[in-house]
């Protein structure tokens, strides 16, 4: 197999996948699993509850890999499951959970505004814009798979 990769693409590919083991080793030295972090991530990212669906949207996590990590987080004390409606799960925390979140995927958030927040406002939006040009086209051109 020949690689027909463009050097732009290469280059895209590498800073991708450093970006995801930074994720995974800022999870490891937090004391969670990636699953288990994208998780209460998500859920810090909407408040203190998130519908099932948006966990599943905003970890990007299969169906499976988030109810094993549901059970485990639910068995430990972390979180709870309400069902408003048949298909309408949601996803809340506890008390214990509240504030492991706040230790865990609550640092990664300040640590990401901290970022954002240093970069001038300008180069945050094109950062940004270019990044939901590059999902669009990609889902466009998946389609066609």
């Amino acid at each position: 197999m020949s690689n027909n990769l463009s050097k732009d693409l290469q280059r895209y590919n590498y800073l991708n996948g450093e970006i995801e083991a930074t994720y995974h080793e800022m999870a490891i030295k937090l004391g969670l699993s990636d699953s288990a972090m994208r998780i209460l991530y998500a859920i810090c990212d909407n408040g203190t509850d998130c519908p099932l669906q948006r966990i599943r949207r905003l970890s990007g996590l299969s169906k499976q890999t988030i109810n094993s990590a549901l059970r485990k987080l639910e068995h430990d004390g972390i979180l709870y499951l309400e069902s408003p409606g048949p298909k309408n799960k949601k996803v809340c925390l506890t008390e214990s959970g509240k504030l492991l979140a706040r230790q865990t995927a609550g640092r990664i958030l300040a640590l990401e505004n901290e970022l954002f927040a240093s970069w001038p406002p300008e180069d945050v939006e094109r950062y940004i814009a270019l990044t939901e040009t590059y999902l669009r086209d990609l889902r466009g051109k998946a389609r066609s798979l």
